[in-house]
């Protein structure tokens, strides 16, 4: 049954849908849900009583659950106020691993602090069997000098020369604002953002299901990295942008043999694990404490090793990678 949804875009109501997907089937589900603050959505009402909202929610979230694999991770996005409640919901279900605090600025409120931050919940269909990978982003450096922000106490030689590792607050992925850069639809997120999840919690070939599909932001960050994906979407016209986004498409987020982010012409998330293979596609400080003023960059690929060459894809780059990518890589 499944093989009919795989690498797919549904349009329908998701209740309905995710009735058809069978139990234990998904290695990872994600949900960006409307969020009941009258969004111009083209074909759902944002705006029902509470206790309908929070109905429909449990309804959804245990559906989600039902359909991940025990190896698997639920993850859901939303303003702070209704992750509480889909807390309460997801601790009868499953096993609680993190509140990741995504940095991303909105307009003051008035009478209130001023939001600051989304959520996304990450929890275990069962935590002892969880499937998770440590992940790594750049440090982060003053924009004209290009040196560390951080003072690290005399230790920066010891610092990994990538990045850090992920922490739970994440501030280094900004929301898609420019309205060049955005579909026709009320609450878009950055493709890098689902990158960095994908990375975390899947493998190749791993099933990533969004049951609000959208305009197609999850699907495309799973084909990017070598993943299948189950879009369900109830809107006909969103349906219809992200199935000519993904066709524009192609799995080729790689150096080398390693998945791995890009957003321009950086790398911005890759595994732990995976470093000591793509330290090769760097050009590295010579001296460990010149990471304070030296930021790595990639190497051209006759720089990268021979032994490497015929690892990095051939494949044509799509109009959202950088032309950097393209002349250094490709």
């Amino acid at each position: 049954m499944i093989s009919l949804y795989r690498n797919k875009i549904i349009q329908g109501d998701c209740l309905e849908l995710l009735k058809q997907i069978p139990d234990n089937s998904i290695d990872m589900t994600f949900a960006d849900p409307p969020f009941n603050l009258k969004k111009g959505y083209k074909s759902y009402r944002d705006s029902l009583a509470l206790q309908e909202y929070l109905n429909w929610c449990e309804q959804w979230i245990s559906e989600m659950v039902r359909i991940t694999k025990p190896t698997g991770s639920i993850l859901l996005h939303n303003i702070p106020k209704w992750l509480t409640y889909y807390a309460t919901f997801l601790n009868q279900m499953a096993d609680f691993k993190h509140w990741i605090s995504w940095d991303a600025p909105t307009s003051p409120m008035g009478k209130t602090l001023q939001p600051n931050h989304y959520g996304i919940l990450f929890y275990a269909k069962q935590a002892k069997q969880l499937k998770f990978y440590e992940v790594r982003y750049p440090h982060k450096r003053d924009r004209k000098s290009s040196y560390l922000l951080k003072n690290y106490g005399g230790k920066k030689g010891g610092l990994h020369p990538f990045g850090s590792l992920v922490s739970d607050v994440w501030t280094d992925i900004h929301r898609v604002k420019h309205n060049k850069y955005r579909d026709e639809h009320p609450c878009q997120l950055p493709i890098h953002l689902l990158e960095r999840l994908i990375l975390m919690t899947t493998d190749e070939n791993d099933t990533v299901l969004d049951p609000f599909s959208g305009t197609g932001t999850t699907a495309i960050a799973a084909k990017r990295l070598g993943r299948n994906y189950i879009g369900l979407e109830l809107d006909s016209d969103y349906v219809q942008i992200a199935e000519n986004k993904l066709a524009q498409e192609s799995s080729n987020s790689k150096l080398g043999n390693c998945w791995v982010s890009f957003y321009l012409d950086k790398v911005i998330t890759l595994r732990d694990e995976d470093w000591q293979y793509l330290q090769e596609f760097f050009q590295l400080p010579v001296l460990p404490e010149e990471i304070d003023a030296a930021p790595i960059t990639l190497k051209s690929i006759s720089q990268v090793p021979v032994t490497l060459q015929n690892q990095v894809k051939m494949a044509t780059p799509t109009d959202r990678q950088d032309s950097y990518l393209q002349t250094i890589l490709f």
